[in-house]
């Protein structure tokens, strides 16, 4: 099991990486990256304290923790600046803070995400097949998420995916001890946005690929 996008509470998650880790060790991960929200307020802060512990935690647990960032509400206008800021700054994992239709995020950010090719585009909402497209050119990965209102758009997402053959990633976007997926209901996360077991076998190898790289120092 591989978890791409959680959140502990250098942003608006609930725990310390230490427990945030130990958590998803007992659960049997494999990996999991910490990608709180930022934007140019926070993120030299957070990421730099996230690479920190994913040196220390690392040399006394099983699970893989993987340094990232979900840049969140950042204007278009800037997400290829920060992406690149990001990833200087210690981030192995780029995260993109969609569309979702549960806030106001603005028009715009899925493409400019996108174009600015951070590794995965969360919760996009109702993705254009032309992102879609675009998202297969840069390597971005397209999420389907667990997190509640965001998963709303799910089956609209993964019925693009498929068509076009773009890659995707299941993940929990967890705030907390009841947030993270097991790898039953990651599958169930698949299948309900009317994926096949094919399709998440698929998911999940490049997932995993993806987390091998990026954990690697």
């Amino acid at each position: 099991m591989i978890d791409l996008h959680t959140h502990t509470f250098f942003s608006d998650g609930e725990l310390v990486p230490a427990e945030h880790l130990r958590r998803v060790e007992v659960m049997g991960y494999q990996a999991v990256a910490i990608t709180d929200h930022a934007d140019t307020s926070n993120m030299d802060f957070i990421i730099p304290r996230i690479v920190r512990a994913a040196v220390d935690l690392n040399r006394h647990s099983r699970t893989v923790l993987i340094p990232g960032i979900e840049l969140t509400h950042v204007p278009p206008e800037m997400f290829a600046e920060l992406s690149v800021k990001a990833r200087e700054l210690g981030a192995r994992i780029v995260v993109a803070h969609g569309e979702t239709v549960m806030e106001p995020v603005r028009p715009g950010t899925n493409r400019a995400a996108i174009e600015a090719g951070v590794d995965i585009l969360s919760h996009p909402g109702f993705i254009t097949e032309e992102e879609v497209k675009l998202a297969i050119a840069h390597g971005v990965m397209l999420e389907i998420t667990g997190r509640k209102g965001h998963s709303l758009t799910n089956g609209h997402v993964a019925a693009l995916a498929v068509k076009h053959g773009a890659k995707m990633a299941v993940n929990a976007d967890a705030h907390g001890p009841g947030d993270f997926l097991s790898a039953r209901m990651a599958e169930i996360v698949a299948l309900g946005a009317g994926l096949s077991r094919e399709h998440y076998a698929q998911i999940r190898k490049d997932m995993a690929e993806l987390a091998k790289e990026a954990g690697r120092y």
